[in-house]
C-alpha cells in the first residue's frame, strides 16, 4: 500500500478528508482540485418541487453537496421531511449527510452495501419495492447534468422521473503546466478522478501532456467513467466501483503499486 502516490482531483474538502484516511493507511497523496461546486440560486420552481414532495414515491439523493442544498432547502419551507417518500443515496457517505436529517423524524436513506455508483444503486431491492405503486414518480436532487443512467433506467420500469437541480460544477483554473509540475514534483504515481467531468477536466488541464500523464493508472468510481477513461487513451484503469475511501482503499489493496519515478 505504502508504494502509492495518489493525485486526489476531488472538489478540495473532498480532497482532504480523503487523503486524511489514505494517509492512515500509509497511502500518500497529493491535492489538485479540479472541480468545485457552486449552489444554484433558489427558485419557484426549486420551492415548488420541495413542498410537493409527498407526490414521490422515491427521492434519490446522487452526492454530499445535493444532499446538503437539498435538505437546507427541505429545512426552510417544510417544518419536517413527508412521511411518503422513501429516501435513496448513491453512496454510504451521502446517506450518512441524509440520515443526521431524516433519523429524528423516524426516516432513513437507503444505499447499496457493495458499490457506491448508479449501477448498484439501481441493483437495490428496496428500490424496486418503492417503485411498486400506482404511476410511480421519482425526484433526483442533483447537480447540472450527469447521473443519467438512473432516469434512464427508471423510465424503463414505468417510473416518470423528476430533477430538482441543486449546484453546478466549476473547474478552477490554474497557469499552463501547474498539472504536469505537481506530478513530476511529488513523483505521482497514480491519479484519481471521482466523476465523467472531473475526468474531462484533467483531460483539459493536461492539454498535450495527456498522452504522456494517461500512462499513469487511472482510478475512477464507475464502469461507465471507466469506458470513458479507456476511450480517452487512458492505458490502465481501475474501476473503484465507488467513490468512498473505503472502495479507493479495496481498489488500492487489490493490485501491486506502481514504481515512481526518481
Amino acid at each position: 500500500m505504502t508504494g502509492w502516490r495518489l493525485l486526489l482531483t476531488r472538489p478540495a474538502a473532498e480532497c482532504a478528508a480523503l487523503a486524511a484516511t489514505l494517509a492512515e493507511a500509509g497511502v500518500f497523496s497529493s491535492s489538485l482540485p479540479l472541480l468545485e461546486t457552486e449552489a444554484l440560486a433558489e427558485t419557484p420552481a426549486q420551492r415548488a418541487t420541495i413542498l410537493d414532495l409527498q407526490r414521490y414515491c422515491a427521492v434519490i439523493v446522487v452526492s454530499k453537496p445535493a444532499a446538503r442544498l437539498g435538505l437546507d432547502l427541505l429545512a426552510r419551507h417544510c417544518a419536517q421531511p413527508p412521511a411518503g417518500p422513501r429516501w435513496f443515496s448513491v453512496g454510504a457517505a451521502t446517506a450518512q449527510v441524509l440520515d443526521q436529517y431524516l433519523q429524528p423524524h423516524g426516516l432513513q436513506a437507503s444505499c447499496p452495501s457493495l458499490g457506491d455508483d448508479s449501477e448498484a444503486l439501481l441493483a437495490l431491492a428496496e428500490l424496486d419495492q418503492a417503485l411498486q405503486v400506482p404511476n410511480p414518480r421519482v425526484l433526483i436532487m442533483r447537480g447540472e447534468g450527469g447521473r443519467e443512467l438512473i432516469a434512464e433506467t427508471l423510465r424503463q420500469r414505468g417510473a416518470a422521473v423528476d430533477y430538482l437541480e441543486l449546484y453546478r460544477r466549476v473547474r478552477p483554473q490554474y497557469p499552463a503546466g501547474t498539472l504536469q509540475r505537481l506530478v513530476a514534483a511529488e513523483r505521482i504515481n497514480a491519479l484519481l478522478v471521482s466523476s465523467a467531468q472531473g475526468l474531462d477536466n484533467l483531460r483539459q488541464l493536461a492539454a498535450d501532456a495527456w498522452a504522456e500523464l494517461a500512462r499513469l493508472p487511472l482510478l475512477v468510481p464507475s464502469p461507465r467513467v471507466a469506458e470513458l477513461a479507456r476511450a480517452a487513451g487512458a492505458r490502465q484503469v481501475i474501476d473503484c466501483r465507488g467513490a468512498s475511501a473505503a472502495a479507493v482503499l479495496t481498489a488500492l489493496r487489490a493490485q501491486p503499486a506502481p514504481a515512481s519515478d526518481g
